[in-house]
């Protein structure tokens, strides 16, 4: 019961993994197993907020029992994920660029036309595609430190065969899992589509 695992883990600030198999096995309980046991961050969350000129629509993949409000992100009493050493977390976004038609129909009394761009940024943030915030606690306790960046937008998009092994086999991931669960915004992106992204990106590992 994977949902009752993960909710146990997040009460208790800890980990879960189904071990189907030896290889797996090896993997939490030797390679992965010192960040399991060695947080160096508390309560860490993740702001990400995009350029409106540049960005027209955005949807985050999964992450809904993860997600927190606003208002949430500087109350340090609202208790966040905690990440161990060597751990990396991946957050995939569904993007539309602006000038790319709308995956929803526009409001009808506050219309976004096509071709109409939000109002200008300032000089000094024209270049950015979006702003990241990341806020955490040291393993000790104390006071929350917060780190922010600029994320610059590429002047051209990335084809996805040109992507990274790895960008390109987590797409694979989610798009499974978006199938899954009924493929609602998957459109003509079916099995097929995964499995030849996936084995065209399986890596060394």
């Amino acid at each position: 019961n994977e949902a009752l695992m993960e909710q146990i883990a997040d009460v208790g600030n800890g980990n879960y993994s189904y071990i189907d198999s030896l290889k797996e096995g090896r993997k939490v309980l030797h390679d992965q197993l010192q960040a399991t046991l060695h947080t160096v961050a508390k309560d860490v969350k993740v702001q990400v907020e995009f350029q409106p000129a540049q960005i027209r629509e955005y949807r985050l993949l999964g992450y809904e029992n993860r997600m927190l409000a606003r208002q949430d992100f500087k109350n340090d009493a609202v208790d966040a994920g905690e990440i161990g050493a060597g751990a990396s977390v991946t957050a995939l976004y569904e993007l539309t660029p602006f000038g790319s038609p709308s995956s929803v129909e526009p409001l009808r009394y506050q219309p976004q036309p096509a071709t109409e761009k939000p109002s200008s940024p300032p000089a000094a943030h024209a270049g950015e595609l979006a702003f990241v915030r990341v806020r955490y606690q040291p393993p000790e306790g104390g006071a929350s430190r917060e780190l922010a960046q600029a994320v610059p937008a590429p002047p051209s998009a990335t084809p996805f065969a040109r992507a990274s092994d790895d960008f390109r086999f987590a797409a694979a991931v989610a798009g499974f899992g978006q199938i899954l669960r009924g493929g609602r915004h998957t459109q003509t992106f079916g099995l097929p589509q995964v499995v030849a992204i996936a084995d065209a990106a399986r890596g060394q590992d």
